[in-house]
């Protein structure tokens, strides 16, 4: 589905990352592998450190850190506040959202509309594309979009796949009308048919968590894992991206009228070091211009890895100058979708850590 939105634009956006740091090496024994073969891998992955938190944080605590931080240094007034959006796979409970959580923390107004989205490495795209249909309305003109995950409490510690690449991580994004007109294009698709490719088997109402679910089995390929664990299809996941993303971002210039050389940035979300370059080599665009360091440096925190790829890679250039941007997700759902987009200019980008 084709997208077409005007006169909205980003204002601020803020990384919050755990103060702990993981090195690869650290965990190498929890592996059911050679030294010399976990290595390997991690040279072919770019697999290095990730960031993770300690086990009493969680999504709510990383969100009202980063939005105290904006309130006390007058990046961000409480009454200009219309929505808050949260987007997250590992909320504090089932009920109640977040969301309202975060909300009731931060004594904030009872006309602020709140939402919970449950989505995944494509959870930046959606939640910019929910925040743009919200400023729509008269009365919405900022809306507060959080991405924030801490997946690093359901991945096994024995998984090789998934343990390394994993990192928790909230970012906060100020997204408002904007009085200088702005096109911006977009494109979002999904296919449910394939949604046990990334998936926690039990714990949800489907498979409630009981004494067999957390029995830990070994797989074929010899990681260790629960069924309360995260499970990724890792070459399903892989042939995804690289056949379906490609021709998404192709078609999405197509709409726009625009080259691949009109783009100044291509931040996409980052699974790991390997899928992006050879992304990058599919859609012919230079390893420069689409940064693939944020998993080497701080894990893969799902949807939040766009704006920490944007808040790391550009930093304070993105408060003095303004970029033409190719923003993409892709991964749970299975769900991937893109924005074309200039960011600009911005009251504040910046990371901090908890």
């Amino acid at each position: 589905m084709n997208l077409l939105f005007k006169n909205k634009k980003i204002s601020g956006i803020l990384t919050v990352l755990p103060s702990k740091e993981v090195l690869f090496e650290d965990e190498i024994e929890n592996y059911n592998f050679s030294a010399a073969k976990s290595m390997k891998l991690k040279m072919a992955m770019g697999y290095n450190k990730h960031r993770i938190v300690d086990e009493d944080t969680s999504v709510s605590d990383l969100c009202v850190y980063g939005l105290r931080h904006l309130l006390d240094h007058n990046l961000l007034k409480k009454e200009d506040i219309d929505a808050l959006i949260l987007v997250t796979q590992s909320p504090d409970y089932f009920m109640p959202a977040t969301s309202s959580v975060i909300h009731g923390e931060l004594e904030l107004g009872r006309d602020v509309f709140c939402m919970d989205i449950n989505q995944g490495c494509a959870g930046y795209i959606v939640g910019l594309i929910q925040s743009f249909m919200l400023l729509e309305q008269e009365q919405i003109n900022k809306v507060v979009l959080l991405n924030a995950d801490i997946l690093s409490r359901k991945v096994s510690k024995r998984d090789r796949n998934s343990n390394p690449l994993i990192g928790d991580a909230a970012t906060i994004t100020i997204v408002e009308k904007s009085e200088t007109p702005n096109t911006i294009y977009g494109t979002i698709k999904m296919d449910g048919s394939s949604s046990d490719a990334l998936m926690i088997p039990a714990g949800g109402f489907k498979m409630p968590a009981n004494a067999e679910t957390s029995v830990m089995h070994e797989d074929a390929a010899g990681n260790f894992r629960s069924l309360e664990n995260l499970v990724m299809k890792g070459d399903e996941v892989f042939n995804f991206v690289q056949t379906e993303v490609p021709p998404m971002i192709e078609e999405l210039l197509s709409y726009a009228r625009q080259n691949k050389d009109d783009i100044d940035w291509y931040m996409f979300h980052q699974p790991n070091r390997f899928m992006l370059n050879k992304l990058a080599d599919k859609l012919g665009v230079p390893h420069a211009k689409m940064p693939s360091n944020i998993v080497e440096n701080f894990g893969n925190a799902s949807g939040a890895t766009i704006p920490t790829n944007i808040s790391y890679n550009i930093g304070k250039e993105l408060e003095n100058k303004q970029f033409r941007f190719c923003l993409s997700g892709f991964g749970v759902g299975l769900t991937w979708g893109a924005l074309l987009m200039d960011i600009g200019n911005v009251d504040f980008n910046e990371i901090i850590y908890y």
